[in-house]
Order: C-alpha cells, then structure tokens, then sequence
C-alpha cells in the first residue's frame, strides 16, 4: 500500500518572525519546521503500511526549503515531492489544494493523509479540496483509523462521541491531533533521511499556470492585521449579601442565562 501525506513547512509558532507590512502575510524566508500538526499524519502513515508499504511526503513551500520534510523523513517516510515556485507566493487555500492536488496525483497513492488544519492558517479546507479536486472520497476529523481489504475505515470524532465511516480506498483522511503519538526521529533515522529521495517540482512540472495561483490567482485579500486586545482586569465583586444577585444579573446582561 502507498500512503501519501500532505506536510506544511511553516515558521515556529514559538517565534514567527515578522508580517510583510505590503503583503501583510508572514514571512517565510526564515528556517521553516514540520508543522507539529502533520506529524500525526506521517505518524499514522507509517504505522498503516508498517513494513510492506511506501509513505511519501507532499510540501509546498517557498525557497526549496527542506528543514521540516527532513524531519518527515527522519520519522521513516520513504520519500517526498516537494513543490516550489516563486509564483506560489500569496496563494490562497484553493491553489494551494490544486498544486496539491497535482502533486499527489504523479504518486497514485493507495490512501491520502491530511492534517485537520494548519497550525499558521486553520481554514481547514485544504484536505477537503484536494480530494474534491482528485474525486476521492473524504472522510474529516478522523480520530481512529484502519485499512482493511479495499476499505478505510474511520472513526470520526464529532461533539458527541464518534462516528463510524467505511469508505472505498483510494480516499483522503483527514486526521485529528492525538489520533496517534508521533515518533521521535532516531540519530539513524535523522542520517537516513540525507540519502531518501526528494522530487523537487516546479509549476510547470506540473502542468499548473502560474497566473492561476499565487497573488495572480487570488480570491482573498488579507486588509489588516491587528495584535489581539489585551484581557482587561475583571470586576471584583464584595459580597455584603447581595452577592448572588449581581452574578445572576452579570450572567443575564452576557446572555448566558
């Protein structure tokens, strides 16, 4: 079986670095990581095709940087496609599932693995795109998944508990944080993944018109930026006997009650 996992590279959360005051996007011509959020589809990848399969990577990204899908390939996976073109810059969700999407169809993977959502983006529509683009069938929010004679099936987290899916392969899958816990690399893995193969794209390898995605192709347009407010102090209430009274009536005006 060919499992093939979509991994974003993106700045460390614990420091991003600076928005583009032009573009007002971040920046990414800094050393870029494994989206932590991705490390739990590799993860699951590689326990599927345990010692009989083929895991490999897909990564758009700009510069050919290659820090986080090392890190991928360390874990174990076999292989990556990654795509970069100084055209990709500005993309929104949708070119993006389209150079995705195009990447992973050279692979004819068995079973496509996707993060619910990016930890630098969190549209969540990625996944679900690209499978609508590939015309496979998607399953989201899975928190438990296995592959079984032509079939994937999912247990699907929802508010309540979860849901039961069976789905013919190939499918997309769209996996939820904790659904395994990640490896970490081992020194030999972390040697291993220099020599693994890594197929660098470009838009035209792929048959894709730069005008189409990137800023050119843009549906969306980011019109500020804000630093989130900061908490202000909270009420401190005395309770000289009518304490209950101010909390019920606090509760009433936020609606709560």
């Amino acid at each position: 079986m060919k499992v093939a996992v979509c991994v974003k590279q993106i700045p460390d959360p614990a420091d991003p670095g600076a928005i583009d005051p032009e573009t007002k996007t971040l920046k990414r011509d800094v050393k870029l990581i494994l989206d932590e959020s991705d490390s739990y589809g590799v993860e699951m990848a590689l326990q599927l095709v345990g010692e009989e399969g083929e895991v490999v990577l897909i990564s758009m990204v700009p510069n050919n940087e290659r820090n986080g899908l090392n890190n991928a390939l360390a874990m174990g996976a076999d292989s990556a496609i990654l795509v970069s073109d100084d055209a990709l810059s500005g993309s929104d969700a949708l070119s993006t599932a389209k150079v995705l999407a195009a990447a992973i169809q050279r692979t004819e993977p068995d079973l496509v693995l996707a993060a619910t959502e990016s930890s630098d983006g969190y549209t969540g529509t990625v996944p679900e795109q690209v499978a609508e683009l590939l015309g496979l069938p998607s399953v989201t929010f899975a928190k438990e998944v296995n592959v079984d004679s032509g079939k994937v099936a999912v247990k699907r987290q929802t508010e309540d508990g979860y849901d039961e899916v069976d789905c013919p392969l190939p499918a997309l899958v769209s996996v939820t944080a904790g659904v395994v816990e990640p490896r970490y690399p081992s020194f030999k893995g972390i040697m291993a993944a220099k020599s693994k193969p890594v197929e660098e794209l470009s838009l035209a390898d792929l048959g894709i018109e730069a005008s189409t995605v990137g800023w050119a192709g843009g549906r969306q347009e980011i019109v500020s930026i804000e630093p989130a407010p900061e908490r202000e102090a909270g009420e401190i209430i005395e309770d000289e006997g009518d304490g209950y009274e101010r909390i019920v009536s606090f509760l009433q005006e936020m609606k709560v009650i």
